[in-house]
C-alpha cells in the first residue's frame, strides 16, 4: 500500500510531498513528522527506500506507507495530555511521533505480537532519546511497549482517549475494539479494506467515517492455552510521575520558554526546515520537416528550453551551496542546562543523560 506521492530525497522532502498532496494538513502533525526521521527506523542496507511512499517489511519488522501514517495522525486529532493505545505498535515509529504531541502528561502505550519487534522498538526509542536533536525541542511522552496479542487484552484494562490498530480488523472484533475507547474518544482502524475513524459519542453511541481505501494484513487470532482459553495480556500501568521527574519537566520547560523569549527579543526567527527545489522533468519539443521526401525531426526552440537552462543553472548553484560544510545545529537548551550552578550528576539528569 502506498505510492500516492512522489519519493523524497530525504525526510523533509518526503514531508513536503505529503503536504503538497494534502495527506498532512495540520502544523502539529507536520512538526511531528519532520522531527522523526523515517529512515532511522529502517535496517541498515534498506534506508534507500525510507523516503518512498511505500510500506516496508523485513521479517517481523513492518512500516506502513507514509501516506497511511499521515492520514492516521490527522484522523486521531491528537492533543497534549491525552492517552493513546497503539494496537500492533511495530517499530515504534508512529508511537514516537504521537509522543511528541501528547507531551509529558499524556499516556502512550503500545502492544505488539512479536517480542523481537518490541526489542527493536525499544532500541529505536533509546536511540531517539539519546541522539536526536528533536528530543530537546519537544516535551515528550515516552511510549511503553508490551508483548502480546491485542485481541487478548485483559477485560479490566483501562480505556483510552485515542486508539489506532495497525492490522485489518474483522467485523467480529469491531465491538471489542470500541470497548477500549473512552466516551469522546477516537478509534482509527482498517475495517473491510477501509481505514475508518470511529468516534464514541456516548456510552452506546458511535459515529463512523471512512477515510481511505487500504489493504492491511488481518489481525492474528489468539492461540489458546491448555484450558482451551487464550491468556490475557496486561497493558502498562498508568503511573503517576514522581516529584523528581516533574521537577525535570518544569525546569526544562522554563529554560525552553526563556530561550524562545530571548530569541524573539533579539529578532531571531525560529529556524524552519529548508525547502527543496523541485527538479523539472521536461521533454524537448520537436517539429518535423520534409527533406527529400523524408520526415526529419527538427528541434524547436521554445520558452520551455530556456526554462530548462535556467533550472540547470539553479541546480548547479544549489549543488555548489550544498558542498559547503554545514555547521552542527546549536542545542541551546543543553547549553543553558550545562551553565546552571548544579552538580554534574544533576545536569546529566536534566539532559536525560544525553551526550550532545
Amino acid at each position: 500500500m502506498g505510492g500516492a506521492v512522489s519519493a523524497g530525497e530525504d525526510n523533509d522532502d518526503l514531508i513536503d510531498n505529503l503536504k503538497e498532496a494534502q495527506y498532512i494538513r495540520t502544523e502539529r502533525v507536520e512538526q511531528a513528522f519532520r522531527a522523526i526521521d523515517r529512515g532511522d527506523y529502517y535496517l541498515e542496507g534498506y534506508r534507500d527506500n525510507a523516503y518512498k511512499d511505500l510500506a516496508w517489511k523485513h521479517g517481523n519488522i513492518h512500516l506502513s506507507a507514509p501516506c497511511i501514517y499521515s492520514e492516521v495522525m490527522e484522523a486521531l486529532k491528537l492533543q497534549p495530555g491525552l492517552s493513546f493505545l497503539n494496537l500492533g505498535s511495530g517499530t515504534g515509529y508512529l508511537s514516537t511521533m504521537v509522543g511528541l504531541i501528547l507531551g509529558p502528561f499524556g499516556i502512550n502505550h503500545g502492544i505488539e505480537l512479536h517480542s523481537d519487534v518490541v526489542e527493536y522498538a525499544k532500541e529505536k526509542l533509546e536511540s531517539f532519546i539519546k541522539n536526536s536533536d528533536s528530543f530537546d525541542k519537544f516535551e515528550f511522552c515516552e511510549p511503553a511497549f508490551v508483548v502480546g496479542n491485542c485481541l487478548q487484552i485483559a477485560s479490566d484494562s483501562h480505556q483510552y482517549d485515542r486508539i489506532y490498530c495497525g492490522a485489518g480488523v474483522q467485523k467480529d472484533h469491531e465491538n471489542y475494539m470500541k470497548i477500549l475507547l473512552k466516551v469522546g474518544g477516537i478509534l482509527v482502524m482498517p475495517i473491510e479494506d477501509q481505514l475508518t475513524q470511529i468516534m464514541r459519542t456516548g456510552q452506546n453511541t458511535w459515529e463512523s467515517k471512512n477515510i481511505l481505501a487500504v489493504s492491511f494484513a488481518p489481525l492474528v487470532q489468539p492461540s489458546k492455552n491448555d484450558n482451551g482459553k487464550p491468556d490475557s495480556v496486561g497493558l502498562p500501568p498508568c503511573a503517576v510521575r514522581n516529584l523528581q521527574d516533574l521537577a525535570r519537566i518544569y525546569i526544562r520547560r522554563t529554560l525552553r520558554n526563556f530561550i524562545n523569549d530571548e530569541m524573539q527579543a533579539k529578532g531571531i526567527p525560529q529556524r524552519a526546515p529548508p525547502k527543496r527545489k523541485r527538479k523539472r522533468v521536461k521533454q524537448r519539443i520537436n517539429t518535423y520537416v520534409f527533406v527529400s521526401n523524408q520526415l526529419i525531426p527538427q528541434p524547436l526552440d521554445s520558452e520551455e528550453d530556456e526554462k530548462m537552462e535556467e533550472d540547470k543553472e539553479e541546480e548547479e548553484k544549489d549543488h555548489g551551496e550544498a558542498m559547503k560544510p554545514e555547521e552542527p545545529p546549536q542545542n541551546l537548551l543543553r547549553e543553558k542546562i550545562m551553565k546552571l550552578p548544579l552538580p554534574e550528576s544533576l545536569k546529566a539528569y536534566l539532559t536525560y543523560f544525553r551526550e550532545k
